[in-house]
């Protein structure tokens, strides 16, 4: 059982198998804090333990996505002489025990059975654009300001992102990006894979929205889940590794009623209903 929690820096709303997560520090531009952190980790959790949501959108409240770290989180951390994550023991750990390899921040994400969707509105910067780049999804306003941001600061990329950015926009491109942490707007990585679309600040949330609609609609459940954890298992293994996977679960999968069900959809030429 998932207990309540406070909402302080956050927005969560259901809309049947789809749930929105909004980053909302508005008088900070959505900066990241402990708090934040905490939070998102026990929505996500929230959002994973309930069968009715299969996918997830995060996004930030008015015109950022997320900034990155708070200031005053930086200026304590100086004071503190290290780094202050700003969360307890007791947070939520969603997606982990899946695989060793994803058992650290942000990278749980890779665990979770639901879609994660970034619909990045403005503004990301530092652990901002970590998120972003986590989600299994992402469609962004062209307008939205990109930063790494670390490097400024005399500190190394943020989270495992030198591990993730060159897989999603290859060496170079991850290096510039990485080693300069220069500005960039989302319109200017059109073609590079960072994006699944870039699109007018208006019409990014219905885009996501209707996006996620329609995996709910043409995607059996356990399909949408499966085909996620293969994407990221199979990163870590051999392709001979991979294929021998994908056959033990298809003989899972042809005794499950989703396959039964997509059979007799085919068959009478209707759209399917998912159990």
């Amino acid at each position: 059982m998932i207990l309540e929690m406070e909402l302080k820096t956050t927005r969560f709303e259901v809309d049947g198998p789809i749930a929105t997560l909004t980053l909302s520090r508005p008088e900070r531009r959505n900066a990241w804090t402990g708090r934040m952190h905490t939070e998102l980790r026990h929505l996500l959790q929230r959002a994973d333990s309930d069968p009715e949501i299969r996918t997830v959108i995060i996004t930030g409240a008015n015109d950022d996505f997320c900034v990155g770290a708070d200031s005053q989180a930086l200026e304590g951390h100086l004071e503190k002489g290290g780094y202050d994550p700003g969360t307890s023991a007791d947070i939520a750990n969603p997606g982990y025990g899946v695989a060793s390899e994803f058992d650290q921040n942000f990278a749980f994400m890779f665990g979770l059975n639901v879609t994660t969707i970034a619909a990045v509105n403005g503004a990301a910067a530092g652990v901002g654009l970590v998120l972003a780049c986590y989600c299994d999804l992402r469609f962004a306003s062209k307008h939205a300001k990109l930063t790494t941001a670390h490097g400024p600061l005399g500190l190394p990329a943020e989270f495992g992102l030198s591990w993730l950015l060159p897989r999603l926009i290859g060496l170079t491109r991850a290096n510039d990006l990485l080693i300069s942490s220069r500005v960039i707007t989302a319109a200017e990585t059109a073609g590079w894979g960072l994006f699944n679309e870039i699109l007018e600040s208006a019409e990014l949330l219905p885009h996501a929205e209707s996006y996620a609609s329609e995996l709910v609609a043409r995607v059996s459940p356990s399909a949408q889940r499966m085909t996620k954890l293969q994407v990221y298992l199979d990163q870590h293994r051999d392709v001979g590794s991979a294929v021998a996977e994908s056959e033990r679960l298809l003989e899972t999968a042809m005794v499950d009623p989703d396959y039964q069900e997509g059979v007799r959809a085919l068959m009478e030429r209707r759209p399917p209903r998912w159990n």
